[in-house]
């Protein structure tokens, strides 16, 4: 017989959020694998706050709650909250029970600038990274690196010049501004509203804009983000910083570095040298007539098959930024301030990871 539609409230519930989530749900390998970082980060979270007043959000569940806000591409904290205050999945992953209030958007930002500020994302990456659930996952000889732009929370009207020679823009909350005519660059001029973004484009005939450069080293074996870092945007910020993942990353061991044609430089292919690093960096020659160009790179490695293997598997590193960028929407920032923003990044490749880990672990058992 066909069903009535009513619908009738009932006084209590006896459900627990447990027995809701299915048990193959991806999210229970991810959320067991946090858990246990998080616990590892106890000593860290008690030194950020005080013994005294009221007690703040838990850290544990704030950093939960980022996780699911990279996850599920929530554009905004205050649509977090709306989802946390109705969605099953997320209260149970977060650890709020059925009955628990959720948070005010305001209070949930205030409680996540300390820890944003406290470079704990870095230390959770680090903690995943380390997990005995995927050490076993990560090469540890084969590794490549690359770097990619983040757009700075500052229009281009908001690029004056440091000693306030130049107009600004038009009254009015938006005014017009004319550039046209006009000689910027990062020596003369500054940005009022994120000073330490930097005026950069990634190439000739491209657009220049005020932004970050975020780098990323990735082992080869499962395409695995093992550190990231975001610097100001220089020209030489990206073999700068690939050196310094490498000695942080590497740990004094002969691997091979994959990278692209903007790495293929003297200096930064003899400092791998130095470093006991095979640089397997894309040739970058060229010979057009009016100018010529050799490669830094030579037949004692390119004649080698692991040369060819590495050039292929190192453009699996465009598919973390293709994730951070289009899913975990940090192709603009929405923080401003260098240390700031490069949390934010770390804490999105963290959550890469994690995504990823309950197809590699299920593919390994």
């Amino acid at each position: 017989m066909r069903g009535e539609d009513r619908s009738s409230g009932s006084l209590f519930s006896y459900v627990d959020l447990e027995s809701r989530v299915p048990g193959d749900h991806p999210l229970r390998v991810v959320r067991e694998i946090v858990n246990e970082v998080l616990a590892s980060l106890s000593a860290e979270f008690e030194s950020l706050y005080s013994h005294t007043g009221r007690p703040s959000i838990p850290p544990e569940k704030l950093l939960r709650a980022l996780l699911l806000q990279a996850f599920y591409s929530i554009r905004s904290e205050r649509q977090l909250m709306e989802q946390l205050d109705f969605n099953l999945l997320f209260r149970w992953f977060v650890g709020l029970a059925m009955d628990d209030a959720v948070w005010e958007a305001t209070v949930f930002c205030k409680n996540r600038k300390r820890l944003l500020a406290a470079e704990v994302p870095a230390k959770l990456l680090a903690g995943v990274v380390s997990h005995p659930k995927v050490h076993g996952l990560l090469s540890r000889e084969r590794f490549s690196v690359d770097g990619t732009l983040i757009e700075a929370w500052a229009s281009m009207k908001s690029f004056r010049a440091k000693d306030g020679s130049d107009d600004g823009p038009d009254p009015g909350r938006n005014g017009e501004r004319d550039f046209h005519g006009e000689k910027r660059s990062n020596e003369t001029h500054a940005s009022t509203t994120d000073p330490d973004a930097r005026l950069y484009r990634k190439g000739k005939g491209k657009e220049s804009k005020l932004c970050f450069i975020g780098h990323v080293l990735m082992e080869n074996r499962n395409g695995l983000v093992v550190g990231g870092e975001l610097t100001r945007a220089y020209g030489a910020a990206e073999p700068l910083t690939a050196i310094a993942l490498l000695e942080r990353h590497a740990g004094g061991r002969r691997v091979t570095l994959g990278a692209d044609k903007a790495y293929d430089v003297a200096d930064f292919v003899m400092e791998l040298r130095e470093l006991g690093t095979t640089p397997h960096v894309a040739q970058n020659a060229y010979d057009t007539g009016k100018a010529k160009r050799r490669s830094a790179i030579d037949g004692r490695t390119t004649r080698h098959p692991g040369y060819a293997i590495s050039q292929q598997v190192r453009k699996r590193i465009e598919e973390v930024f293709g994730w951070v960028k289009a899913s975990a929407g940090l192709r603009k920032t929405k923080l401003r301030g260098l240390a700031r923003v490069r949390s934010q990044f770390t804490l999105t490749l963290a959550a890469y990871n994690l995504l990823r880990l309950p197809k590699l672990i299920g593919a390994s058992t």
